[in-house]
């Protein structure tokens, strides 16, 4: 079991998750090119010199879940258990994710509206691409390591790859089609759980 965050720890928690909240309200409200770091400040009560102490930029605030989340996987792939396969493994690490985010609505809504923002702001979409590329090879990196006896390095990255990609793309899709942010969740561990089904069908568990 984790330790518990102390007060000090809670707090910084707390007003990193506000500055988020806020940031991403406005992007939606007044759009990100019009909102401004010291506007993000005011509306989460803290000072413009107390957001810069957090994040580095806007883009920095927006995209900051994404690392949350690749911190969240590669804890849970280098615990791989014993006599657990790479596919089971990537499936236990991937859902991690997507239990956490399925047990809050607002965080829902935080992933659902970074994406929206990533499909209609163009100065977005190439941080945003960098981001999955290093996303997806540390996680392909480090699901090698975890499990060297049965994927090589090539074969990590095509299952991270596979995993990853189907659970975005179904996202962006019906996001585009109007769909509620549970709904997005939905089809994004949908298509990750069918990607991860054609996995274990080819996969061959460690001796």
């Amino acid at each position: 079991m984790g330790e518990v965050p102390g007060l000090r720890e809670r707090k910084k928690l707390r007003t990193r998750r506000a500055l988020t909240a806020a940031a991403l309200r406005l992007f939606m409200e007044k759009g990100y090119e019009q909102t401004t770091v010291s506007e993000i400040a005011m509306t989460a009560d803290v000072s413009t010199r107390t957001f810069f102490s957090y994040f580095a930029s806007k883009e920095e605030v927006l995209l900051c879940n994404s690392r949350e989340n690749l911190g969240r996987v590669l804890r849970t792939v280098a615990e791989r258990r014993s006599g657990e396969s790479a596919a089971d493994l990537l499936a236990r690490a991937v859902g991690a994710v997507f239990d956490v985010a399925s047990a809050d609505a607002e965080i829902e809504w935080e992933i659902a509206s970074v994406n929206h923002l990533i499909m209609t702001v163009p100065s977005l979409r190439a941080h945003a691409l960098l981001l999955l590329f290093d996303t997806q090879r540390e996680m392909a990196e480090a699901l090698h390591r975890a499990c060297p006896d049965e994927l090589d390095l090539v074969e990590a990255a095509a299952a991270v790859g596979g995993v990853v990609g189907a659970a975005k793309l179904a996202g962006f899709i019906r996001l585009n089609l109007g769909a509620s942010p549970a709904e997005v969740m939905a089809a994004c561990r949908r298509a990750a759980e069918t990607a991860l089904a054609g996995l274990r069908a080819i996969s061959t568990p460690p001796s």
